[in-house]
Parts: structure tokens; C-alpha cells; sequence
């Protein structure tokens, strides 16, 4: 029994961790009713309310066709496999503002990622999620969960400062998203978690889903 109390105490305390990770702006999300709020629009320019996925765990990427981390497409689509039946959903964002990495159109997009990478889950509309012209949920998604630091284990992670501070030296103190892949995880009642950035090993990412499911 001592040992079940601990190991329980020790689940609490990880949950408390992946909370405290986002929300440092004190904010309220399910005063607003968190993500379900908004409604984007899918490859196929339908809209998507959110409020339909309820209940699930959403891990949000905002991804590319040519960039250095486009292979995390097949460990996605690994976790997505993995935990789909326990309530995961992947919203997959394409996003062209990262070094032009995404330059095709929604079909042609959704033609690699199916072909290359075999993906099934679900694809949206190509956006913006930086500037004026950043969708509302993005923005949302920022304000919830600010940049916190790449990895420093991840060797791609010193290339990445040394760009992004070359072109604003104070890139590391906005909430801005600063390349490709970078996740967002939401809980069952729609509250933002866990922000990753594209250095994180996706073990971490996995044991953050495994937490909420």
C-alpha cells in the first residue's frame, strides 16, 4: 500500500510539473473554455470546431515538408498509432514561416505526408502562427505556454540560437514560435500543458501524452 501511495504521489507531482510548465500568466483557460473555443479550418478548407475533440488529448504542431525536422512526421504518426485509442488527436498545422519549409499547396502537402510518412492524422490548412496574420488559436496557444529554452542536449539546439539571436538578440524572451515542429500539449478539459520545442527527445514528449491519457 506505502508503495502504491508513493507512486501515486510521484504521478501527482509529474502532473503538477507539466501544469506548472504553462499558465505562468496566471490565466484562466476553461474561463473561456480553453481550446474548444476556436475553430480552424482542415486541409480541405472545411472548418474544424474544437469543441468537437472534448475530452481528448491534443498535441498541436505546426510543421513543414522540407525542414530538418520533418522525420518527426513518422514518430508522430508512431505515437498517434500508439495512443489514438486512448483519446489522442494530432492537429498537424502546416506552416510556411520557417525558412520557407512548407512552400507547397494544402494538397500537395497532404500528398507527402501521406506518401512519405504515411500519416493519418488529421491535417490542416496551411497558416500562420507568428505575425498579424497568426491564427487566433495560435495565438492563444502563445499566450498560454511562452517559450521556455531549446534542449541544450539536442546538437541541432546551438545552430538554432545562434540564428534566431543573430536575427533578434532577444528572440529567447518573447513567445513567438521559433521553427518548425514545435508542439503544444492540451489536456481532457482543453487547458495547454506542456509546451515542446523541436529539440525535445520525443520519449519526453511520449511520457507527457502517457500522463494525461
Amino acid at each position: 500500500m506505502k508503495k502504491h501511495r508513493i507512486q501515486g504521489l510521484l504521478l501527482s507531482l509529474l502532473l503538477l510539473g507539466l501544469f506548472s510548465a504553462c499558465n505562468s500568466n496566471g490565466s484562466n483557460t476553461t474561463a473561456t473554455n480553453g481550446v474548444y473555443q476556436f475553430t480552424v479550418t482542415n486541409s480541405e478548407g472545411q472548418p474544424v470546431e474544437l469543441a468537437n475533440l472534448q475530452g481528448k488529448v491534443l498535441l498541436i504542431v505546426n510543421t513543414a515538408t522540407q525542414c530538418g525536422f520533418t522525420p518527426q512526421y513518422a514518430e508522430l504518426q508512431s505515437l498517434y498509432e500508439r495512443y489514438y485509442s486512448q483519446g489522442l488527436i494530432i492537429l498537424d498545422f502546416p506552416c510556411n514561416q520557417f525558412g520557407q519549409q512548407a512552400p507547397g499547396t494544402n494538397d500537395e502537402i497532404n500528398a507527402f505526408c501521406t506518401q512519405e510518412f504515411g500519416t493519418t492524422f488529421p491535417r490542416m490548412a496551411k497558416i500562420d502562427v507568428n505575425g498579424d496574420s497568426a491564427i487566433a488559436l495560435y495565438q492563444w496557444l502563445k499566450g498560454q505556454c511562452p517559450f521556455q529554452g531549446f534542449d541544450a542536449e539536442n546538437p541541432i539546439a546551438p545552430f538554432l540560437d545562434q540564428m534566431l539571436r543573430s536575427q533578434d538578440s532577444l528572440y529567447d524572451q518573447n513567445s513567438d514560435i521559433k521553427w518548425n515542429f514545435t508542439k503544444f500539449l492540451i489536456d481532457r478539459e482543453g487547458n495547454v500543458v506542456h509546451r515542446f520545442e523541436p529539440t525535445a527527445p520525443m520519449s519526453e514528449v511520449e511520457e507527457s501524452v502517457k500522463a494525461l491519457l
